[in-house]
């Protein structure tokens, strides 16, 4: 039996809408925090705590697109399309979806190849291949306009079924999120750095925590389907590079703010060379971070709860453990935690502290 099918993981309450319509702010979530298999509970504002001076955060600035839109297809159909990464050679990646009642969409096969889908305009989707071979979730489209412009006008965020509604765009924003000079962005916000404030930043800064920028535009990942994670654009600036390197030469902790950041860092370091140097480098990455693979950079992780099949649960695996993050999800679904992107999070920091409090009172 794999890794990811042993792994006892239980399902959580999902989050239906943004901690801004449930308390006082975005920030108005609770945060668990791991250090091995001691669980203590807080609120998001009191992340500084749980920090030090020194230790790095990793950020995703991609910005979230307003990714689906919809069409009609050959048969004359309903669809709506939700596009996901932009290749090289001009063409998108998408996946093509059908409308359901209460607003949201359900999967439905792509192509075949040849075959069009029309959307607003006049632009026209013309499918050629599927993504990965032997799958027809995502296929390769050759747009007839640019789509940038096309999301601008007519996109909306990407919602899944346990939402309870839209939302608009800026609810898919992290403080982050920068404009990428090409229209490139995230078919899906990253999510873990939502609930950060700017107040919050300034706060960290003020006590000598740094912020160390990468991006990943993340791809479409349907809570329908748990497949690997399909290849994604990245860069790790050369800034990056250094201030990372300097920090865990000086005795820092390196947090990424998210598995995209993970991922990002961790392509940066996964070289041939075996320093565990971090490296300036952009392009395209397939990595998937394993419990065998392990971490070479990252020591702690900022994230929200997946659900007991998400491919992401190897990566917390590899950077909590195995019995510590089976004692911390069975730990948020007792104390009710809200799961996906509107809901709380889990630092998971290294196994440093052994007599930290397994409980705070003040977030439950």
């Amino acid at each position: 039996m794999s890794a990811r099918q042993a792994l006892r993981v239980p399902d959580g309450r999902p989050a239906v809408v943004p901690a801004e319509e449930r308390g006082r702010g975005r920030d108005d979530v609770r945060l668990m925090v791991s250090r091995g298999t001691a669980v203590s509970h807080h609120a998001f504002r009191e992340l500084p705590g749980q920090l030090r001076a020194g230790d790095v955060l990793v950020v995703n600035t991609s910005r979230t697109l307003p990714a689906a839109v919809d069409g009609t297809a050959s048969s004359g159909a309903r669809v709506v399309v939700h596009f996901s990464a932009r290749g090289d050679d001009g063409r998108w990646a998408v996946e093509l979806r059908e409308p359901v009642p209460g607003g949201s969409t359900r999967r439905c096969a792509g192509g075949p190849a040849g075959s069009v889908v029309r959307l607003p305009e006049g632009v026209r989707l013309v499918w050629e291949e599927p993504l990965a071979a032997g799958e027809d979730r995502l296929w390769w489209v050759r747009p007839s306009a640019a789509v940038p412009e096309l999301l601008r006008r007519h996109g909306r965020p990407i919602r899944y079924a346990y939402t309870r509604r839209d939302q608009p765009l800026s609810a898919y924003q992290t403080v982050f999120a920068l404009a990428a000079p090409d229209g490139a962005g995230s078919a899906e916000m990253p999510s873990a750095g939502r609930p950060f404030t700017a107040g919050l930043v300034a706060e960290l800064v003020s006590r000598g925590i740094q912020f160390a920028p990468v991006v990943l535009h993340t791809g479409v990942a349907s809570a329908e389907a748990h497949e690997t994670p399909y290849p994604e654009r990245f860069e790790v600036p050369a800034a990056t590079a250094r201030l990372v390197n300097a920090a865990r030469a000086g005795g820092g902790r390196i947090i990424a703010v998210g598995t995209t950041a993970v991922r990002a860092l961790e392509t940066a370091a996964g070289g041939n060379e075996a320093d565990g140097l971090v490296r300036a480098l952009a392009g395209w990455t397939d990595l998937v971070v394993t419990p065998g693979r392990g971490v070479r950079v990252v020591d702690g992780l900022l994230t929200g709860l997946h659900e007991p099949e998400a491919s992401h649960l190897l990566m917390l695996e590899a950077v909590a453990g195995r019995e510590a993050l089976e004692r911390s999800y069975a730990e948020a679904v007792r104390a009710l935690y809200l799961w996906h992107e509107f809901g709380d999070v889990h630092l998971i920091l290294p196994d440093e502290e052994p007599n930290a409090p397994h409980c705070c009172s003040n977030a439950l």
